[in-house]
């Protein structure tokens, strides 16, 4: 019973991050793809033109979705401690 309680406890953790994760993740990998497809085509080696765009997408990404991750770690930070009493029981 304790443990079944623990891996849900877990699972919803990874979920969460997940869920939080893949707002900022998604978009820096479509741009480092497209970066590369066009540093292999004019074979451009310089690593700060893969690291600027990428910076400036997680930039973007962290203002817009910042809010929405930062409300699931509070959301999820709540659960648990609601979960203590059950599992000190």
């Amino acid at each position: 019973m304790e443990a079944d309680m623990f891996i849900d406890a877990a699972q919803h953790a990874l979920w969460v991050l997940a869920l939080g994760a893949a707002p900022l993740l998604i978009p820096m990998l479509v741009v480092g793809v497209l970066l590369g497809m066009v540093q292999a085509a004019t074979s451009i080696n310089e690593a700060t033109l893969s690291f600027v765009p990428k910076l400036i997408v997680f930039g973007i990404c962290l203002a817009f979705f910042g809010g929405a991750i930062m409300m699931l770690m509070v959301d999820l930070t709540q659960d648990m401690y609601a979960r203590i009493p059950e599992l000190v029981r």
